[in-house]
């Protein structure tokens, strides 16, 4: 049964990623308001088929990033490519995001995943089919019905996760969804984007628990001050940081830069 939702990602145009082409590019971001940058220079590339992690202190601009990726805020300079071309409403169509806190309708569970898949356009005859193999992706069949409003944090988060996947998005922005819940619903949630990076989803995840960036990440983003500090494969770049903000960080200390 829990084989159904990688099937049902493939089944519907994803096939796992073998080439690492750029699927999104940051060119130069920079992001002002009320005259204070927020991100400065912001320069990077989001690999199709590849799990990206952003990590970085309080105040690094990590989910202002996700929101500027992702066309939910503006920047005030660069650019945000989509396969080399301008991010537009169609490049957005193909993207889904994922909160802290899940945004969920007062309806059942069942309702919530067929309200995702009528707000992405899917055919009414397809959506039976998509809202059944949302409830095996997020282990949420014995629920369907229930009031989604009343299932534990780590049940909302999972449904949450579902219907961003529920439209068959080629790529899913995920703003720390596991940072209030417990091991076991973080692990549930893990398993839910194993699974869509192995169906060829592209994911990039914000997170400060570094444990879970080497479980589940391919390549690491780490910011400081809006800026981009430094990244790389994230198990090598981990193990042994070449920057001084990222040394900082995994020593557990704050990073002062050095003045002249």
């Amino acid at each position: 049964m829990r084989d159904l939702a990688a099937q049902d990602l493939l089944s519907r145009g994803h096939s796992p990623q073998t080439a690492a082409a750029v699927l999104m590019r940051a060119e130069a971001l920079r992001f002002e308001t009320a005259g204070r940058a927020l991100l400065k220079d912001v320069t990077l590339d989001l690999r199709a088929g590849r799990h990206s992690v952003i990590m970085g202190p309080n105040g690094a601009g990590k989910s202002l990033l996700l929101r500027v990726l992702h066309g939910l805020a503006r920047p005030t300079g660069g650019a945000v490519l989509w396969e080399a071309r301008p991010l537009d409403a169609a490049a957005r169509a193909q993207q889904a995001m994922v909160f802290q806190r899940p945004v969920l309708l007062r309806r059942s569970v069942a309702a919530n995943l067929r309200f995702a898949l009528a707000a992405r356009g899917v055919p009414r005859r397809y959506r039976a089919e998509g809202v059944a193999a949302g409830l095996v992706r997020a282990r949420l069949e014995p629920l369907a019905n229930s009031p989604a409003r009343r299932l534990s944090g780590g049940e909302q988060q999972r449904l949450a996760l579902a219907m961003a996947l529920a439209a068959n998005p080629r790529l899913l922005f995920l703003d720390e969804p596991t940072a209030s819940l417990d091991p076991a619903s973080t692990q549930l949630v893990e398993t839910m984007l194993g699974e869509a990076r192995s169906a060829g989803v592209t994911l990039v995840t914000v997170t400060h628990d570094a444990g879970q960036a080497r479980r589940i990440g391919d390549d690491l983003v780490f910011l400081q001050d809006g800026m981009v500090a430094e990244t790389g494969p994230l198990t090598e770049r981990l193990a042994a940081p070449r920057s001084a903000p990222l040394r900082a960080w995994m020593e557990g200390r704050l990073y002062i830069p050095e003045t002249r």
